[in-house]
C-alpha cells in the first residue's frame, strides 16, 4: 500500500533500509524487557539522521522540518518508536534558535556526533500540568550560579541523555507584569546534576516510554548555561512546540500506515466462510476511512511544516496536524486489532504494542482537547475557556 503523497524518497528509502536492520523481534523485546533501544538509537545517530536539521556548520545535515518529519514517519511505520529519540530533533531548537554563538559552537557539533545526547528537556510540573506560568520550580541567581529548587514530572528519557533543558522561574509569578515573564531557560549537565541536588524517580507506565519525576535541591547551575535571555524563557519554549507537534503528528502518520499495512495483508490474506475477509464491506469500511483520515493528516503535516520551514507562523497547521494524526492514528490502530480479532491481542503480531503506544499521543505532548481549545479562540475567535 502506497500513500498518494509520495515525496522525499530518497530519505525514505534510506531510512527504511537502516530500520530494517531492526525487525519487529527486536523492538518486541525491547518492550518486553521495558528496556531503551540503545543499538537503534546509536545506528540512527551514526547515520546522521538525529542530527537532520542541525545546520552544516555544526556538523549536521542542515536539513528543513519536512525532511525530519520524514524520518520519525519511517521510524515508526517501520514498527519501532521514534519516542525514544525524537527529543533529539526538537530540543536543540532551543539552543539553536536562542542560544548564544559560544554555546552553539559548544554544543551543537557534539549533539551532531552522537557524543552528546539532548533526548530531555524539564517543564511540566505536578501542580501545573499544562498550565506552564504557574511552574515553580525557581532558579535564583547566586553569584556566578543559579540555585534551583523544585520538582518535575512526566520528564522523558533523562537517564539516556547527556543534557537536559531546564525550564524555571527566576523571577516569582508576583512580581511579573505579565505571567509568561520571568521564565528562564538553562542547559543542565545531567550526570553532574545527578551528583549534586537532582533525584531521578522513575515513572512505570502502560507503555515502554522511560520517563521520570525529578526533584531539585540546590541544585547549582553555572551561569553560562542560561540561554537567551533570563526571564524570556517561556517564549523560547513555545518557539520550539510547533516542530515538536509536527514531528510526532509525522510519527502518528507513520503508525497510521503501519496499522493499515498490516490489517490490509490480513485482510486479504484470512480466509473464513470460504473467502477472504476484506471481501466484507464490515471490514473494508474502516480501514477505508481510517485511510482516507491518514492522507488528510498528512497533507496538514506538510503544510505545516512547509510554514515552519519558510520561518512563518504555524501554530494553528502545527496543532491541527497534530490532531489530526493522532485521531487518524487511534482509529487506524482500533481498526487494525478490530480486523486480527483475537490475533490482535497476540504479542507476537505487535499489534497490541503498536495499539499502546500510538494511544499516548491522544494525550501527550498535548492533548487532544487543548488542541481544540486552541482552534476554538484563536481561529474562531471564541471567548478562551481557561
Amino acid at each position: 500500500m502506497k500513500s498518494t503523497i509520495d515525496n522525499f524518497s530518497e530519505i525514505r528509502e534510506a531510512v527504511r533500509a537502516l530500520c530494517a536492520q531492526f525487525p519487529d523481534e527486536y523492538h518486541r523485546k525491547i518492550d518486553e524487557e521495558k528496556g531503551y533501544p540503545e543499538e537503534f538509537v546509536d545506528a540512527l545517530t551514526h547515520a546522521g539522521w538525529l542530527a537532520a536539521m542541525i545546520p552544516e556548520e555544526y556538523g549536521g545535515s542542515g536539513l528543513g522540518l519536512a525532511e525530519a518529519t520524514v524520518v520519525m514517519e519511517e521510524i515508526n511505520r517501520s514498527g519501532g518508536n521514534a519516542g525514544a529519540c525524537h527529543g533529539q530533533m526538537y530540543n536543540m531548537g532551543t539552543l539553536l534558535r536562542h542560544g548564544s554563538k559560544a554555546q552553539k559552537e559548544l554544543y551543537l557539533p557534539k549533539i551532531a556526533s552522537g557524543e552528546w545526547r539532548l533526548q530531555s528537556m524539564g517543564v511540566t510540573e505536578p501542580t501545573a500540568g499544562t498550565d506552564t506560568t504557574k511552574i515553580r520550580t525557581t532558579a535564583v541567581k547566586k553569584g556566578d550560579k543559579y540555585v534551583v529548587n523544585g520538582q518535575k514530572v512526566w520528564i522523558s528519557r533523562i537517564q539516556h541523555s547527556d543534557w537536559m533543558i531546564l525550564l524555571a522561574r527566576t523571577t516569582p509569578l508576583a512580581e511579573v507584569h505579565k505571567k509568561s515573564e520571568g521564565m528562564s531557560i538553562f542547559m543542565v549537565d545531567v550526570k553532574e546534576a545527578v551528583k549534586h541536588g537532582m533525584t531521578v524517580r522513575p515513572i512505570p507506565n502502560m507503555v515502554n516510554h522511560e520517563t521520570n519525576e525529578l526533584f531539585f535541591e540546590n541544585l547549582e547551575i553555572p551561569e553560562e548555561n542560561l540561554i537567551g535571555e533570563e526571564g524570556k524563557g517561556f517564549k523560547y519554549i513555545l518557539d520550539g512546540l510547533n516542530a515538536e507537534r509536527t514531528l510526532i503528528a509525522a510519527e502518528c502518520i507513520g503508525d497510521g500506515y503501519w496499522f493499515m499495512d498490516r490489517a490490509v495483508k490480513y485482510a486479504n490474506d484470512r480466509v473464513v466462510f470460504g473467502r477472504p475477509i476484506g471481501q466484507n464491506q464490515g471490514v473494508q469500511f474502516p480501514l477505508a476511512e481510517s485511510f482516507v483520515e491518514i492522507e488528510a493528516a498528512n497533507l496538514m503535516r506538510f503544510r505545516a511544516c512547509e510554514l515552519f520551514d519558510a520561518h512563518q507562523k504555524c501554530g494553528a497547521e502545527a496543532n491541527m496536524a497534530k490532531y489530526l494524526a493522532a485521531k487518524a492514528s487511534w482509529e487506524a490502530a482500533n481498526a487494525c486489532l478490530q480486523t486480527h480479532g483475537g490475533f490482535g491481542f497476540a504479542n507476537e503480531y505487535d499489534i497490541e504494542r503498536k495499539f499502546r503506544e500510538t494511544r499516548l499521543y491522544q494525550v501527550a505532548p498535548i492533548s487532544t482537547n487543548l488542541i481544540l481549545s486552541y482552534v476554538s479562540e484563536h481561529l474562531l475567535g471564541l471567548p478562551r475557556s481557561f
